[in-house]
């Protein structure tokens, strides 16, 4: 019973690291209902309520990077709040009708067209549109990197 409550607990944690690669599944709460799961079925014993404060406040962290990516990557670059929250619409839009790299797509050709309808200026809105997608896609590798991470701190834990 232990070793399958580990296996299901292992395999929401391993959900967790490769949904942090789709955008909008929530790779970080998949995580943190493994280990909690576990905790569950141990009956409170293990990984620990330090472990737990530390995936849980973690996990918090890699949501907000999920949620906020293209808007915080959008206007970091120079991008107007509107430019910003519009392309966030239609890269939600797209996700569900062309997938993540037509979401990718279309995030990048809205900037990019909201900024040079704003400013008039070719190469600063290829650099706004070119600085917003290397923004999000830092924020899926830093998604990955924190889910491995409560990945291997769970294992380390109760292995």
């Amino acid at each position: 019973m232990v070793d399958l409550v580990l296996a299901l607990a292992v395999a929401l944690l391993v959900c967790g690291v490769l949904g942090s690669f789709v955008p909008l599944v929530p790779g970080a709460l998949l995580s943190l209902v493994g280990i909690y799961y576990y905790w569950w079925q141990s009956g409170f014993a293990e990984p620990g309520v330090l472990f737990l404060v530390g995936a849980t406040l973690l996990g918090l962290l890699t949501l907000a990077f999920d949620f906020l990516s293209s808007v915080i990557s959008s206007t970091a670059s120079g991008a107007s709040l509107k430019t910003a929250a519009i392309a966030g619409a239609v890269g939600f839009v797209l996700l569900f009708l062309t997938g993540p790299i037509g979401m990718l797509a279309g995030v990048v050709i809205v900037t990019f067209a909201l900024e040079f309808e704003r400013s008039g200026d070719l190469e600063r809105s290829g650099r706004t549109a070119l600085y917003t997608t290397l923004g999000m896609l830092a924020s899926t590798a830093m998604q990955v990197v924190l889910t491995g991470a409560l990945l291997v701190g769970f294992l380390v834990v109760v292995w």
